[in-house]
């Protein structure tokens, strides 16, 4: 045991930490606090870690201390389930009950292990049990150890709150042992703290005294000192101890709508920056500036917590607690509110107490402050209203510029003095950088002036390798990433090793290129190795030092390769010379920044110029030697010149005056420009000085339109000019027909298309809201100004997450009153403050606005409360090798989901016509690339929702393409879907198709290139395997079912609200049972793929691979649309996956989500990161969160089941718990449960044959088998038939009576159609003619019969379509016509394909009865364009074809049709007897011309008569157009069967054996 360090509180000396205290826990409670009975209540996370090791080392003092067999103390333990959710009024009482049924006295001392939760539940039990007993805490997680369990509050949730039920109840000790942590409590510090957590690895082998200065222990002492100092003073929190409630009350009211998925911490974490936000928008009042805001939001989201309500992890658990049974109610703002004014701290007013902070580590006042709702309500609004006013002289500074920061950061560290850094951008990038420098000892950090100046003291380009071990995370900030590649050559080597540094970043940071920087410097003998993709981080980079000399370097794609060798030249071994390639020279501006603050750090870099000319070329000189800080001592960062234009631009459109420092006529940003070469043209008066500038606007309303501007210099700037340029008329009328003096011009802005988002599209959507007009060219947009007075009021404007969107439309804000921009917060990326700024700096008031939409879980799953719809759902992606089948996919993708479909290389080629071939052949594949990849920035701006687009095979080739597509489906929710086939099926495609431009390489070192790209871009493959014998339809089928599924449009999902059934199979390869899969899957609602079951033909692994997985999978998919449960089920749990095997499980997992399964079994016994991880990722899909009792250990009536289930049901949308039963009365005990457990939909059974009464009685899902299966996957397991038996003889399913009512029908199908499917399923009913040509009192009596299920309905009760030709029965009488659907069953079945929404789509009805009206109305349903009508008497088709439907028109000739459309589907509805192929002038019938069908077009041709089998239209159609479909009048009959039957039983009707013996009794009668 290690040496304990005991701290004070409320004159005791009772916290006492140190590491591995078990056994100085035990000596002390039990030689200090004697009692008869101790009792250590823990949960079901922390027993299997802890309890044993406290079991043991209680029972062994125990038996030292008291030989006394008579005088031994109890140790009784109790585990209760984990989570927030057990901080209940029935957890409280759970606990006493258990304490009263042991028969614990007021003598008895009580031992809460466990975090936050059990420390309160516990402590709140201890402090009313017996009206008070003693207790102790041991707090298990560091949230616990270092705040909950110290100070005595303890206290339960209710619905309305939390810890609203409690007291203040002091423990006698809190013992506070390092040593116990919970690995995945610190997982989420892997990422930024390897240091702490390499120590905590080690803590088991360290010696005593390592162990008493151990920095984890160092820090939870000094949390500890701090709140027990607090907790001394003031112990019933009057108010200084409210001072640790800091972001509480705000999180507090989080966690009453999000518990139990949000989890307190992530509450809380929101709720501190949100209430630093409050103090921060108070200004001078409070202090707290943005650098105050900034490290303390970085510092929390670099332990991966979340810091706004918008943040993904808050959107997912919303969501889900949405989605839960009962749902949460949304989460509002005034719901929040409404959460906080019933806080314990808060009176219920309209002011709310939070802690305010002025500086980091220092508060507003000693207690909290009163804050009024408005203040909240702010911070909490997605959205925000600009109050438009006057406005007054406005004088501020604009953030510093990221650009300068940067580069400022680099200079002094590398140089040998110190600086101070003024108006440094805090920002995600520049914290990177500092990180990084800091890691390299080149320079030391120390903030001043509460974080306004920032001291570094630079090495003079001494710089060591980083810890052993350690990488260089840089995130997602590709400016440090380039600067750095060239600073860590600089690295001088160990005299021990010579060690490399590594540098990597996060995924989008891995695609980003860096391949020409690291090309030059390896020519200059530095040694740089990739350590996975090419031409991406991560990096590995040798201490060799920069050799100098001259060095060669591409330009042409980013400048911050120049400025990074830039930088570090002054220290390489000899002067250097850096020569510029490439075509062009991109952003020259920025070179010439760095070199100007090269220049002002001492080190003076020479451009040679062309000696004839005198022009400059791309040949730079820079001289060896270390930077100097500037004489002064201070250096202070330009502002940011693009911010700068938002000022400004008010003080231009409402008349009054701005100035701002540290930007002016010297400044070395292109942006600078904006007020002097757009402002003053438009009728400003602008003066500027080398580093200040002032704007006064002319009166309101007389701006002036400038006409054409070339802003390619300032681009980010031409969103200001475009709101100015919006009231800008100089007399114009406003709109095109301003007589020219209302234009603005924009050009050299082409580049802002692939910014953000497509920036130009997006002023012209969002000024159109205003009523401005607005036109685009190639290279800019114009911008048609209108009269103030003559603009829109209350528009809403949506910025696309763009920053610069959102600060241009505050603008115009100022000026048009009731403007609300949707997204406040993407201000952030470079002005956080944006918005106390405008109100406290420039004196116009901005207030919250909440913005209703439905949440998405994770990026993509469907709010229930409102359903996707498909001009909203994200767009749908096609990537794969070209012949892989995209085009087809994505036309009946397109058709099935009725969105619009864009080829993308068909888009191209009428971007740049004639083809792609012949851009290729023209350009070269490169041009080609880099063009490809703009259109795909550009198209995923403006289709990003609402589309199906086919992208080019290559679209994969370019890190940017990549990295956009990966954005798109991880931020967006876009749905990139990799279609996958046979390689050597499209190798023989190639061969053939000749439009497309071929590779100049083989197309499998093509396709080896491209697949782990495809897999990284793609969120889901789509199997088009022509390998797999499918059926016809199946893969059309298959298509509506995945992309209908995976787009969220179409969620294939089995009814669980009533029984629903899957069907285990337990094959190892599911190939050969294919052609029975009807039969096996009869009654059932989905199927369970038993993946741990299936065996790799010739592999030896137990594991099958992903890609015989994937082939199983579009197997069965060819075969059956019924959802698919996909299982990988563990030997522990029953299965046959090995235990140990826990990343092939979840990668296995993740394959089923990308294949589009619906529903993914997750073992609740799986890592909690990685069931979180697979959660996240669901879509569309449910999860079904298992637990397996294979022992039968765990009784349904312990705490321990209901723990699991509290667990399971926090991830899962359906959860399944299986125990085995050990006597039939655990069937009843199993009922119990099922009836106190009601928030998800749940499996609960009991395996063996005694348990087989749980699988009848189970109404969610229960695992069948069939006969025809090579084995059960459970013991117990029944088949559907068994059950439903099994029902009717419990009499929870009666048998039913179903009916034809009609005359003549002694001959109908209908009973042996029916007949058949009940006895197929097990189904006790019974169908029954009854022949009546009127409604009398025995129909009235037979519907009113208890018994009675449902009818079918003919003639002559059939009128029209909304006449019923079934009816259902329910209490309540039902009417469903199935005449039309079993139409509309016939075509699709038969030619799923068919485009009957095409303009240039018509279809035929020949009769003019109640079925030709049901045939109409099918087809008008399908979409047909045009319906044509004909009949022998015309009158009559002249009535149906004025029935109310579009374009329905008579015809008067069969085979002449209108416009010249003939018809692709042609309906008959009246006798055979009254047709004929042949022209008969002596008799009534119709005659039926070869011309009928139109014999390219393989249509659908149906014929309604049942007798005979084939009549003469059918005959004719053979004849006539043998690619057409024919129906006979039997099948349809068939097809309104299906519908009937499912319509009555709720079941699929199994159409194989119906089928078969409807035909078999038909065609001896036909």
């Amino acid at each position: 045991m290690s040496s304990v360090h005991k701290i004070s509180i409320l004159g005791k000396d009772s916290i006492h930490c140190g590491f591995n205290l078990v056994p100085h826990i035990s000596n002390t409670v039990l030689t200090t606090l004697p009692s008869t009975t101790y009792v250590l209540i823990t949960d079901t996370n922390i027993a299997p870690l802890f309890l044993q090791s406290f079991l043991d080392q209680f029972t062994h003092d125990i038996n030292t201390l008291f030989p006394d067999h008579n005088s031994k103390p109890r140790f009784i333990t109790h585990i209760i389930p984990p989570g927030e959710t057990t901080k209940s009024r029935d957890g409280k009482a759970e606990i006493e009950d258990f304490l009263l049924t042991q028969k614990c006295t007021r003598d008895t001392v009580i031992l809460a292990l466990g975090g936050g939760v059990i420390g309160d539940l516990v402590g709140f039990v201890s402090a009313t049990f017996m009206r008070g007993v003693r207790f102790v805490q041991v707090p298990t997680s560091l949230l616990a150890m270092v705040d909950s369990s110290v100070g005595g509050k303890t206290a339960i949730d209710t619905p309305l709150g939390k810890n609203l039920i409690g007291s203040f109840w002091q423990p006698e000790y809190i013992f506070i042992d390092s040593a116990i942590w919970d690995e995945a409590a610190f997982a989420l510090l892997e990422s930024t703290s390897a240091t702490l957590l390499d120590s905590l690895s080690s803590i088991p082998s360290m010696s005593l005294s390592a162990l008493s200065s151990h920095p984890l222990l160092t820090l939870v002492i000094s949390s500890v000192n701090t709140k027990s100092t607090i907790v001394t003073y003031d112990p019933k929190e009057a108010n200084l101890r409210n001072l640790v409630n800091f972001g509480h009350t705000i999180g507090h009211a989080i966690e009453a709508f999000l518990t139990p998925y949000l989890l307190h911490g992530e509450c809380v974490a929101v709720g501190m920056v949100l209430e630093a936000e409050i103090a921060r928008g108070r200004g001078k009042e409070t202090g707290l500036g943005q650098v105050g805001v900034g490290r303390l939001r970085r510092c929390i989201e670099s332990y991966g917590l979340p810091t706004s309500v918008t943040h993904p992890m808050v959107l997912r658990a919303q969501a889900q607690a949405l989605a839960a049974s009962p749902p949460s109610p949304p989460m509002t703002i005034d719901g929040l509110l409404d959460r906080m004014a019933i806080d314990k701290k808060n009176t219920g007013s309209k002011v709310k107490k939070i802690v305010l902070l002025s500086r980091i580590g220092k508060t507003h006042e000693l207690r909290a402050t009163g804050v009024p709702d408005e203040e909240i309500r702010k911070v909490l609004a997605e959205g925000v209203t600009v109050v438009s006013g006057k406005v007054p002289h406005i004088t501020l500074a604009t953030p510093g510029s990221k650009s300068i920061s940067n580069r400022a950061l680099v200079l002094a560290a590398l140089s040998g003095g110190t600086v101070k850094l003024r108006n440094l951008l805090h920002s995600d990038d520049t914290q990177v950088m500092m990180a990084a420098l800091g890691a390299l000892k080149a320079a030391t950090f120390e903030w001043a002036d509460n974080g306004e100046t920032l001291i570094v003291t630079g090495s003079g380009g001494r710089l060591s390798l980083p810890p052993a071990g350690t990488e260089l995370y840089l995130g997602n900030a590709g400016t440090a990433a380039r600067f750095l590649t060239t600073v860590c050559t600089l690295v001088s080597p160990s005299k021990v090793a010579s060690e490399p540094t590594i540098i990597t970043g996060n995924s989008r940071m891995k695609q980003r290129p860096i391949a020409p920087l690291v090309a030059a410097l390896s020519k200059a003998n530095a040694s740089i190795d990739y350590l996975e993709s090419q031409g991406c981080l991560p990096l590995s980079i040798a201490p060799t030092g920069l050799a100098g000399g001259t060095l060669s370097l591409d330009a042409s794609i980013s400048s911050q390769y120049v400025s990074s060798i830039l930088l570090c030249a002054p220290y390489a071994k000899e002067d250097t010379t850096l020569v510029l390639t490439g075509k062009a020279v991109i952003s020259q501006l920025y070179i010439d920044m760095t070199i100007a603050l090269m220049r002002d750090f001492g080190i003076e870099v020479t451009r040679e110029r062309d000696p004839a000319t005198g022009e400059p070329l791309n040949v730079y000189k820079i001289p060896r030697g270390t930077y100097k800080v500037p004489s002064s001592g201070e250096f202070t960062i330009e502002s940011d010149a693009s911010s700068a234009t938002y000022p400004l631009a008010i003080a231009a459109i409402t008349g009054t005056t701005c100035t701002l420092s540290s930007i002016g006529s010297s400044s070395l940003q292109g942006d600078a420009r904006f007020a002097k070469e757009v402002l003053e043209p438009m009728g400003c008066t602008v003066v500027q000085t080398a580093t200040e500038t002032t704007v006064t606007g002319p009166p309101l309303g007389t701006l002036r339109a400038m006409g054409e501007v070339d802003m390619e210099p300032m681009t980010d700037a031409f969103l200001t000019a475009a709101v100015v340029g919006a009231v800008a008329t100089d007399g114009g009328k406003g709109g095109q027909g301003g007589q020219g003096k209302n234009v603005l011009r924009i050009r050299g802005i082409a580049n802002q298309r692939v910014k953000e988002c497509n920036r130009i599209k997006a002023m012209r959507d969002q000024l159109a809201k205003f009523g401005v007009e607005t036109s685009e060219f190639d290279d800019g947009i114009v911008i048609y100004g209108c009269p103030l007075a003559s603009l829109k009021r209350g528009a809403s404007i949506h910025c696309y997450d763009d920053h610069r969107v959102a600060m241009a439309f505050s603008v115009l804000a100022t000026v048009v009153e009731g403007t609300i921009i949707e997204e406040k917060r993407c201000v952030e990326k470079t002005w956080p403050n944006w918005w106390d700024d405008l109100e406290n700096k420039i004196g116009i008031k901005a207030e919250g606005v909440e913005i209703p939409h439905s949440h998405p879980a994770s990026a993509a799953t469907p709010s229930p409360s409102k359903p996707l719809s498909p001009s909203t759902t994200p767009s749908i992606l096609l990537v794969g090798m070209r012949g892989s089948g995209k085009s087809h996919i994505g036309v009946l993708t397109s058709r099935t989901l009725s969105l619009p479909l864009l080829d993308f290389d068909d888009h191209f080629a009428s971007l740049h016509p004639p083809s792609v071939r012949t851009f290729v052949q023209t350009h070269g594949w490169p041009a080609f690339r880099a063009a490809e990849t703009e259109l795909l920035l550009s198209l995923l701006s403006s289709h990003g929702q609402g589309w199906v687009i086919s992208l080019g095979g290559g679209i994969v080739e370019t890190p940017a393409a990549r990295e956009a597509l990966i954005n798109f489906g991880k931020e967006q929710g876009g749905k990139v879907v990799w279609v996958k086939r046979e390689l050597e099926v499209i190798e023989r495609y190639l061969e053939r198709e000749g439009e497309r431009p071929a590779y100049g390489e083989g197309v499998r070192d093509v396709f080896q290139r491209r697949e782990p790209w495809f897999a990284q871009c793609a969120g889901y493959e789509f199997g088009n395997y022509d390998s797999i014998n499918a059926e016809s339809g199946g893969l059309d089928a298959e298509i509506e079912r995945f992309f209908g599924h995976v787009s969220g449009l179409k969620p294939n999902l089995a009814p669980n609200e009533s029984r629903s059934y899957f069907l285990s199979l337990t094959y190892p390869d599911i190939t050969p049972a294919l052609p029975s899969i009807p039969e096996l899957s009869a009654g059932v609602d989905a199927l369970e793929l038993r993946v741990d079951l299936l065996r790799e033909p010739g592999a030896t692994s137990a594991i099958a691979s992903h890609a015989y997985v994937s082939h199983q999978i579009s197997a069965l998919r060819r075969k059956t649309s019924l959802p698919v449960v996909f299982t990988v089920r563990t030997v522990s749990q029953g299965g046959a996956f090995p235990d140990k095997a826990t990343k092939e499980a979840a990668d296995l997992l993740k394959l089923a989500l990308r294949l589009g399964c619906e529903y993914i079994d997750v073992e609740t016994t799986l890592p909690p990161t990685l069931i979180k991880e697979i959660v996240s990722l669901k879509g569309a899909s449910h999860i079904i969160t298992s637990f397996h009792d294979w022992s039968g250990s765990v009784a349904w009536d312990t705490p321990t089941m209901s723990s699991t289930y509290a667990v399971a049901a926090q991830y899962g949308d359906i959860v399944k718990l299986i125990s085995k039963a050990t006597s039939f009365s655990s069937n009843f005990t199993l009922q119990s449960f099922v009836a106190k457990h009601t928030s998800k939909p749940l499996i609960a059974i009991n395996m063996g044959v005694e348990g087989q009464l749980s699988r009848v009685l189970n109404t969610c899902f229960t695992p069948v088998t069939h006969p025809l299966l090579p084995s059960k996957a459970a013991p117990g397991q029944l088949s559907f038939v068994e059950i439903q038996q099994a029902l009717h003889l419990c009499g929870l399913l009666p048998s039913k009576k179903f009916y034809l009512f009609g005359t003549p029908i002694a001959h109908s199908m209908s009973p042996t159609l029916h007949n058949t499917a009940f006895t197929t399923l097990g189904l006790p009913h019974i169908y029954r003619l009854f022949e009546t040509a009127a409604v009398g009192d025995e129909i009235k009596q037979l519907i009113k019969s208890p018994d009675f299920g449902g009818a079918s309905v003919t003639i002559p009760f059939k009128l029209d379509p909304s006449t019923p030709s079934s009816l259902l029965s329910n209490g309540k009488l039902y009417g469903d016509n199935t005449d039309y659907l079993g139409i509309v069953a016939s075509i699709r079945t038969r030619a799923p394909g068919l485009a009957l929404g095409n303009s240039r789509a018509a279809a035929l009805v020949i009769g003019a009865g109640g079925t030709a009206r049901a045939a109409v109305y099918a087809l008008k349903m399908m979409g047909t364009s045009d319906v044509y009508v004909f009949n022998r008497t015309a009158e009559k088709a002249e009535v149906l074809a004025s029935c109310g439907a579009s374009r329905v028109r008579v015809v008067t000739e069969l085979g002449t049709w209108p416009g010249g459309v003939p018809p692709s589907v042609i309906v008959s509805t009246v006798p055979a007897a009254a047709t004929s192929a042949s022209p008969s002038p002596s008799t009534p019938a119709i005659y039926l011309p070869p011309s009928l069908f139109d014999a390219a077009l393989n249509g659908v041709v149906i014929d309604m008569a049942y007798k005979p089998a084939q009549t003469p239209l059918l005959q004719l159609a053979a004849e006539a157009a043998p690619g057409w479909a024919r129906v006979r009048g039997v099948e349809v009959l068939l097809e309104q069967g299906y519908v009937q039957f499912e319509t009555w039983t709720g079941r699929a009707c199994p159409r194989g054996i119906v089928r078969e013996r409807v035909l078999e009794r038909y065609d001896s009668s036909a």
